[in-house]
């Protein structure tokens, strides 16, 4: 049984995030904790607090131990674009785009054997 953890509309672009991302799939919860804690990265830290709400997910509804949890999926999306205008010169006009995204989870109990 997989359960799952999302935060949506965050305010970080979904490339820098995707780098945080890509250390921790695979791994067993305990280590990824272990990685999103000493990754000097703005995402880790948003990603530490998705993966701690998926933990806790699998513990309180499905009854599942914290020690046999590995992330099996885990996936940033990207969400809506806020556009700004940054003035420049000779009365010109840059587009800004502060990007969002949405973070997923995913886990399920590591097979024995």
């Amino acid at each position: 049984m997989e359960t799952k953890a999302q935060a949506k509309f965050i305010r970080i672009a979904p490339r820098k995030a995707r780098i945080v991302m890509d250390l921790i799939r695979g791994k067993n919860v305990n280590e990824a904790l272990g990685i999103l804690r000493f990754t000097p990265k703005k995402g880790s830290r948003i990603i530490e607090k998705v993966l701690r709400s998926a933990i806790a997910n699998a513990e309180n509804n499905n009854d599942q131990s914290r020690d046999t949890l590995v992330i099996s999926r885990a996936f940033v999306d990207e969400g809506p674009t806020l556009k700004r205008f940054r003035p420049r010169a000779q009365g010109r006009a840059s587009r800004i785009r502060k990007r969002t995204s949405h973070i997923t989870v995913m886990l399920r109990e590591r097979e024995e054997g």
